[in-house]
């Protein structure tokens, strides 16, 4: 068993919620092809140029790469990062049922879990702080694009979470986007607001 691993497993609520802290550590995951790394780049781009924040991002490289589970670290914080790597996983986004078994053990007792719920189908109770949304089927019925996936579940996380704005969020995004695609880019940000203002969803411990 990885040491690094048991460590986080064994993590102890923070005493500053990240709300109050400004230090968000933030583990993005689903399967190859669906954007992870993107939606990492563009969420640490969001907050280090736009929001003029300090953030940090790694990638998870290897066999998962084509096709399995795959994961993106951004850590955001309004302070000097230290240590560029997740140790206390305040958010959790994941896609897939295989990344929610892979990483799900990384997630603070008092984190955000944030999951597609088409593919995520089996959650287990220990976590506190759920919010499900079809970010999948989203895409694919009302932009006709199922790449978009992984920006609507951004536009959810920021709109949870404030790590950072709205405003930035969509700079980062359009900056990324081909042309062929700004419109349902940015369209992809308001759904994944709309998705957790429809839903009320707020998240204790934040």
């Amino acid at each position: 068993m990885n040491i690094l691993n048991l460590f986080r497993r064994h993590r102890v609520p923070r005493e500053t919620p990240p709300s109050e802290s400004g230090h968000f550590e933030i583990v993005l995951s689903g399967s190859g092809g669906q954007g992870i790394v993107l939606a990492g780049k563009i969420l640490a781009k969001a907050a280090a140029i736009y929001d003029q924040k300090e953030a940090v991002m790694s990638i998870s490289y290897g066999p998962e790469a084509r096709g399995g589970a795959s994961r993106a670290e951004v850590i955001i914080s309004s302070a000097k990062i230290d240590y560029p790597k997740v140790m206390h996983t305040d958010i959790l986004l994941t896609l897939t049922q295989e990344a929610l078994d892979r990483y799900g053990d990384l997630l603070a007792p008092e984190g955000l879990l944030i999951a597609d719920e088409t593919f995520v189908e089996q959650i287990p109770p220990r976590f506190a702080n759920v919010f499900k949304a079809p970010f999948c089927a989203l895409a694919l019925k009302l932009l006709d694009a199922p790449i978009v996936a992984n920006i609507i579940a951004l536009g959810a996380l920021v709109a949870i979470t404030g790590v950072v704005s709205k405003e930035a969020l969509i700079r980062a995004v359009l900056e990324h986007a081909p042309e062929k695609v700004l419109i349902s880019d940015r369209l992809s940000v308001d759904m994944g607001f709309k998705a957790v203002r429809d839903s009320g969803f707020q998240w204790r411990g934040k």
